[in-house]
């Protein structure tokens, strides 16, 4: 008896849609704002989505600023230089029929996209659980988590 003759172990069978999980590792705009339309766009067609923001990634989630700024203005933005270039980018993209950051925050909310923001990547980063924004319904925890989550399923990483 060879190994090729050997019988195959069963694969377990998918019963329901397959878990979507997205690795969110960037602190930039352009890669976060697609996190949230890969998320929001696989819960839109009943897949389960988790999405993991964890070291740059974390940033945007952050909570508003003192001026009422968005936290994820905090992202850099590809070609965009200054502190306000993922508020730029973000006008630009509405101008062009393209749904904007909270927008896209929003509708994956209502879809219920699991948020994890990594409380190792908040510590890489020097930040800490409560700057995050406290009107999204997401919560702190690990990469065993993220990982449980989506088991059997897709990991994207951007």
């Amino acid at each position: 008896m060879s190994l090729f003759d050997l019988p195959l172990p069963a694969l377990p069978t998918q019963t329901g849609p397959v878990p979507l999980g997205i690795l969110l590792i960037s602190g930039t705009y352009e890669r976060a704002h697609y996190a949230l339309v890969l998320a929001t766009a696989a819960a839109s067609v009943g897949r389960p989505v988790v999405l993991f923001a964890t070291a740059g990634g974390c940033r945007a989630f952050l909570g508003p600023a003192a001026d009422g700024t968005p936290g994820w203005a905090a992202l850099e933005a590809v070609g965009i230089g200054g502190p306000k270039g993922a508020l730029a980018r973000d006008a630009w993209l509405r101008e062009k029929g393209v749904a904007g950051f909270a927008e896209l925050l929003s509708s994956a909310g209502e879809l219920g996209v699991r948020l994890i923001v990594c409380e190792a990547g908040l510590k890489a980063e020097g930040l800490r659980a409560e700057q995050l924004d406290p009107g999204l319904n997401g919560e702190v925890a690990g990469v065993v988590t993220f990982l449980a989550e989506t088991e059997g399923g897709q990991i994207i990483t951007l």
